[in-house]
């Protein structure tokens, strides 16, 4: 599908749709309009209309979206029609709540690696996951087939763990760790950084 350059911001409301779709279609919900989603979103329903629009024509006027199909789409735009594998570095305590959360995923997006340079750690389960040394990172990425690497090791080790991924072949990172780490242009990455949410969040207590 050819589209023209979609903004980050585009980009980032598409799942928000597609989970309240996915709630939608749970409770048998047929058709939805750009108000209802507006409404339970607290998003402009213009917006909404414009997001979809740079994707093509997926609503009836009047009408509103089939929701069935529109989930269709959205997935299609988001990769999520196709398996995308996924290693995670660090298996501490955040790297270990991502795997276990792994296994409530319904899409096709599942972490199926998982690595960790402590000696203590490698050979031990996390859910059906074994944790793996950092020298079978490249060798198994190529192996899955992985894409998409998650980092939730500390500061001092993440370009490192960057560095691992990129040689590796993997084409995007969620970093977790709290410092920027650069990677190729080809490469994308994002950043969850919890303490410049806090931080950012906390400006608001003050400031409604």
């Amino acid at each position: 599908m050819k589209t023209p350059k979609i903004s980050e911001a585009v980009v980032r409301r598409l799942p928000v749709y597609l989970r309240y779709l996915n709630e939608l279609s749970r409770r048998n919900v047929q058709m939805v309009s750009s108000q209802d989603l507006g409404q339970k979103l607290d998003l402009n329903p213009a917006q909404i209309r414009k997001d979809l629009a740079y994707f093509g024509e997926f609503g009836k006027k009047g009408i509103g979206y089939d929701v069935a199909y529109l989930i269709e789409k959205i997935r299609q735009i988001l990769k999520l029609d196709q398996i995308i594998p996924v290693a995670l570095v660090g298996a501490g305590n955040l790297g270990r709540a991502l795997c276990n959360y792994n296994a409530y995923l319904k899409d096709n997006m599942k972490i199926v690696a998982v690595f960790d340079s402590f000696p203590e750690k490698i050979g031990s389960q996390i859910g059906n996951l074994t944790v793996l040394p950092m020298e079978a990172l490249s060798s198994t990425i190529q192996e899955h087939k992985v894409r998409i690497g998650i980092i939730t090791v500390p500061a001092f080790e993440a370009q490192i763990v960057a560095n691992q991924f990129v040689e590796a072949g993997v084409e995007a990172i969620l970093n977790f760790a709290p410092v920027i780490i650069k990677v190729p242009g080809e490469v994308r990455v994002h950043h969850a950084d919890f303490t410049t949410e806090l931080m950012s969040l906390a400006y608001y207590l003050d400031h409604p």
